[in-house]
């Protein structure tokens, strides 16, 4: 389940629990509501605590500049100065 349905599921919670006033025999919808919104609340951390370790940290590369020794012959860029 991803981090949309777990939404899903604490939005469907929420309307079961706070939002209707059905009344079935034998079953408790305020119950099933909250029993609902825990289940989104426990994918919501459980994708959260995923995703953070799908995420590897690469360092940055380094970078190595090589200084270039060019014989000095009396001509340092060409044009004789």
């Amino acid at each position: 389940m991803g981090l949309g349905g777990c939404i899903i599921l604490i939005a469907l919670g929420a309307i079961l629990t706070f939002a209707t006033d059905w009344h079935m025999q034998g079953v408790n919808l305020d119950l099933v509501g909250i029993i609902f919104m825990i289940v989104g609340l426990i994918g919501v951390a459980t994708f959260s605590s995923i995703a953070r370790r799908r995420r590897v940290m690469v360092p940055p590369a380094t970078v190595v500049e090589e200084e270039r020794h060019h014989p000095r012959d009396g001509y340092t860029d060409g044009y004789g100065v």
